[in-house]
């Protein structure tokens, strides 16, 4: 199955598309017409044009080659029009109807008809039950959701297999200031699922971290060795600790499965998980735009030391290390300010300072430290240290996070220099330290992975 022509098409056609604002075949259209290559809007029984498109009444009577379709139909002709995609050569079709698995038999059945008809067409499938996909950097906008023209390029692959958490998580993205490089809701994952998915999104120059939600698999072991087969860090948001499995089997048709069997299975093959989607969007920024960390040791410069020490008990609680600097980097350290607050690790200069920089330069430089993360409230006078910043992880060959808060506007200006110098900014410093110890967690787990005994009921 060749997803290429499903998240990288030429062309596109929306079958079912309409003029009525109120239909989801108008919606669907009006973000198709965003893309970058050709849009056909496709219905049999509509004349004249939409959104500057002329109708055409099939798939077939598209000029040239579809690869993607946009089915804004209802379930039960989802069937006859996937047959007529197979025979005009569609590589790809998302299917935004319900109806299927998550509704009992009569819906189970209605799947594997589409499953075969698509089979049949070397069709590849995302959904059915998904409100779709978008490709920010080629405006490719395979949603009916409004609001998704904002999405900004970057560097992350949102996988959900819920389509409403893939569009809660990327329009959390954009709040933040965040870009993406694709946001996919899987749905019911007729053909095209995580395993499909993640293979793809691995091969994609433009994609630095994977992030998963997942409700659950019939195939656990599957999704997990895919997991480990990929060269692009991947992490996961596995949901069900508790006892939802009939409210996510009527949603995607899913069974949750063991929660704490999934969790040791990700840890055995190398893939951190997290426990919200703040944390899952955090720990995709960290790993797409580090260095990977040769260890759990972290380096902390903070100035105040209050945040400092939330940061530092947050870091140990999950799992990081604070390892006491050398000798030579502490007196480094108080060369550059003499009588500095607190100078082992953390660093804590006590207040911002034009030195602060400096500072976080030669905590990096320290053989004792693998990933570094440093606070600092925002001062308009001082700014943030974004030159001594800018590179420094790949002159240190380690991560370099950065956390701050402070009134907006300057402020503003000043974190989003650091973000295009591809520093992982926080505005929180829980978050950073959860993000900071996700990478810590990273460099350790896998170990071993080769020989794990999952079970299959995962």
């Amino acid at each position: 199955m060749n997803l290429t022509r499903l998240f990288d098409p030429g062309t596109v056609a929306v079958v079912g598309a309409s003029t009525d604002e109120r239909k989801i075949g108008y919606e669907a259209m009006a973000n198709a017409v965003e893309f970058d290559g050709r849009v056909y809007p496709v219905n049999p029984s509509a004349e004249g044009s939409v959104l500057g498109e002329e109708f055409v009444p099939s798939v077939a009577d598209v000029d040239e080659p579809v690869d993607l379709a946009l089915l804004c139909v209802p379930g039960p002709v989802v069937p006859d029009v996937l047959e007529e995609c197979g025979e005009a050569d569609v590589g790809g079709a998302v299917i935004y109807a319900g109806g299927f698995a998550e509704a009992g038999e009569e819906g189970e059945a209605l799947q594997e008809r589409i499953v075969e008809v698509a089979a049949a067409g070397d069709v590849a499938l995302l959904g059915p039950n998904t409100s779709g996909f978008v490709v920010p950097r080629s405006n490719l906008l395979a949603s009916f959701a409004s609001g998704v023209e904002g999405f900004r390029p970057g560097n992350v692959a949102i996988l959900a297999q819920s389509g409403g958490v893939a569009h809660q998580l990327a329009f959390q993205a954009l709040r933040e200031g965040r870009g993406i490089s694709a946001m996919v809701g899987l749905g019911n994952r007729a053909n095209v699922g995580f395993e499909e998915a993640i293979d793809y999104f691995d091969g994609d120059a433009a994609t630095g971290a994977i992030v998963l939600h997942v409700e659950g698999t019939d195939d656990g072991r599957s999704l997990l060795e895919t997991c480990r087969a990929a060269e692009t860090p991947v992490v996961a948001y596995k949901v069900g600790q508790s006892d939802v499995g009939e409210f996510a089997e009527s949603h995607t048709g899913a069974l949750t499965g063991d929660h704490d069997l999934y969790t040791a299975g990700f840890a055995q093959y190398g893939v951190p998980t997290v426990g919200s989607t703040s944390a899952l969007l955090d720990a995709g920024l960290a790993l797409a735009n580090s260095p990977a960390p040769g260890g759990a040791n972290v380096g902390v410069v903070t100035a105040q030391a209050g945040p400092g020490i939330i940061v530092a008990d947050r870091l140990q609680r999950a799992g990081a290390t604070l390892p006491e600097l050398s000798e030579d980097t502490q007196e480094r350290v108080e060369e550059v300010l003499p009588g500095i607050t607190f100078a082992d690790n953390p660093v804590d200069t006590g207040r911002p300072m034009p030195e602060f920089g400096e500072l976080i330069e030669t905590v990096a430089a320290d053989d004792a430290v693998d990933v570094v993360l440093v606070y600092e409230l925002f001062e308009e006078a001082l700014g943030f240290p974004v030159d001594a910043l800018d590179g420094l992880a790949e002159r240190v060959g380690k991560p370099v996070l950065f956390a701050s808060e402070g009134p907006p506007g300057a402020m503003d200006d000043e974190l989003a220099a650091l973000r295009e110098a591809g520093v992982p900014t926080f505005t929180s410093p829980e978050r950073a330290a959860e993000a900071t110890a996700l990478l810590a967690r990273y460099a350790g787990l896998g170990d071993g992975a080769a020989e794990a005994e999952v079970s299959a009921d995962v």
